[in-house]
């Protein structure tokens, strides 16, 4: 208030200055030019100019020291409060009517102007406040966000939200005690806005509909009505579009869900229902045909063993993709050579691979991973696995092994049929099978997304690059073990038929 008193009386020395100056202009620098009309005139265009700048007060007070100066030094007689000629009454309550009606129109204007330029900024901060709003689709967050967001656009205190039911209150900083939660209930209850200037307090209910949800507190600076009912409205908007992008994201959710278990249904029954069949078939020539001869008495009880080991891994396989997804499994990682993985998987793979031929091609000095010795091979046997089950049985696989900063990439390269550039995307992913074999090579889809899971708990990546018609190449990368760098004994070049 001080402040604000001390700025008006120098606006009003301003103001009764600017008149003095003009007279002492007109009386002492060009008296002979000087004519009541151009005085009256240059005493106008300066009101004006001041009006534009100044408040009513100022102008006013303004207009009317013009009007005693004009009177007092240019209508004669000169030196006096009094006017000679009737005429000069006519012109000097012609000038004070002109001079104040000028300063309030033009105060008039100011004022209209500030007006619309807050309005406009006003605007620009709702504009601003409601892309900040629909940017979450998640309620907590956006609950959490919208008191911090009104301080930042509208430059105020501090700001908080009720809502009823939740019965808790989301605030943009520290509790301010203007901003308690029994106001706040308060007035949710009245459901009417109210504002207390003299505290710089703004309260407003919270609608949906016809409906108060909530409340919502301003501290630190007042806001026009207009203003706190487009704030109450866009919040109000925003917690229904975040509700309903909760919604949908759970529908989504649910929708996914329900196609990842007839996927898994569909996998798992397509995958036990082969080897089932022929144990089940081989059970029944057994029980009904007890004259078979000992050779084939002992080939159907081959085919029970050998699909009962099927079956054992198909559930196994199953298992173990739970364990990953739920991160039960724990790696024994310690530092290898990497060709020790690579010998490994060649061995479990020897029966299956036939006379295939394989390359091994690894890079001599290539340090020790840090891996499980077992999951890695794990998802060696998988890639190569896949390449012998994909890939003609005249055509070579080649494994190789380099480094490649940080990380020893291992390599399975196949001359298959390869793979579109869609399905690479969707390879691994779980229960995911080819469109060209999953009816024509048995398989659950488990395989790939098992070895991705392996890889990347070991820190390591795995990847494709393929080509329709010219084969595969899968590579995984593990880390290097940097506490015992070193080379590894001389390495696998040769080419290997096992």
């Amino acid at each position: 208030m001080r402040s604000f008193t001390l700025n008006r009386l120098l606006q009003l020395v301003g103001a009764l200055a600017i008149v003095a100056a003009l007279t002492a202009l007109y009386r002492k620098i060009y008296p002979a030019e000087a004519n009541h009309t151009t005085i009256a005139l240059t005493f106008i265009l300066a009101i004006l100019a001041v009006s534009t700048i100044w408040d009513r007060v100022v102008s006013v007070v303004m207009s009317i020291a013009a009007t005693l100066a004009f009177n007092y030094f240019f209508l004669p007689p000169t030196g006096k409060f009094t006017i000679a000629d009737p005429r000069n009454w006519v012109a000097l309550l012609t000038f004070l009517v002109v001079a104040v009606t000028a300063s309030h129109l033009a105060t008039r204007a100011r004022q209209k102007a500030a007006d619309a330029s807050a309005r406009q900024r006003e605007i620009e901060r709702l504009y601003s406040f409601s892309r900040g709003l629909l940017e979450s689709r998640n309620v907590m967050e956006l609950l959490n966000r919208i008191p911090v967001q009104i301080v930042d656009a509208f430059e105020v205190g501090a700001a908080a939200i009720f809502l009823a039911d939740k019965q808790k209150v989301y605030r943009s900083g520290p509790v301010v005690p203007q901003l308690d939660t029994e106001s706040l209930k308060a007035i949710m209850a009245r459901e009417e806005s109210v504002i207390d200037a003299s505290n710089g307090l703004c309260f407003l209910p919270i609608r949906l509909g016809v409906r108060a949800v909530g409340s919502l507190g301003i501290s630190g600076q007042i806001l026009a009505r207009q203003t706190l009912e487009a704030i109450g409205t866009l919040v109000a908007i925003a917690m229904e579009h975040a509700r309903a992008m909760e919604q949908v994201g759970q529908t989504e959710a649910a929708r996914e869900a329900e196609k990842l278990r007839t996927a898994l249904l569909d996998a798992v029954t397509h995958a036990l229902r082969t080897p089932l069949t022929s144990i089940k078939a081989s059970v029944t020539n057994l029980l009904s045909n007890p004259g078979l001869s000992a050779g084939q008495r002992q080939e159907f009880l081959t085919i029970i063993n050998e699909e009962s080991d099927r079956l054992n891994r198909l559930v196994g396989e199953a298992s173990e993709m739970a364990q990953l997804d739920a991160g039960e499994v724990e790696l024994k990682a310690d530092p290898h050579p990497i060709d020790h993985v690579v010998t490994a998987a060649l061995e479990h793979c020897r029966l299956a691979l036939g006379k295939r031929p394989v390359s091994v091609h690894v890079a001599e000095g290539l340090p020790r991973v840090r891996a499980d010795v077992e999951r890695a091979r794990e998802v060696l046997v998988q890639l190569i696995e896949n390449a012998n089950r994909y890939s003609p049985p005249d055509q070579p696989i080649t494994i190789t092994a380099e480094a490649a900063g940080d990380f020893v990439v291992t390599s399975v390269a196949d001359r298959g049929t390869g793979i579109d550039d869609q399905e690479q995307a969707l390879i691994f992913e779980k229960f995911y099978r080819g469109r060209d074999q999953r009816y024509s090579v048995e398989g659950t889809g488990m395989g790939l997304p098992i070895a991705k899971a392996i890889v990347e708990a070991h820190g390591g990546t795995i990847s494709v690059t393929s080509q329709r018609g010219r084969g595969s190449v899968f590579s995984f990368t593990l880390p290097i073990e940097r506490s015992r760098p070193g080379p590894v004994e001389a390495p696998a070049r040769a080419a290997i038929n096992p």
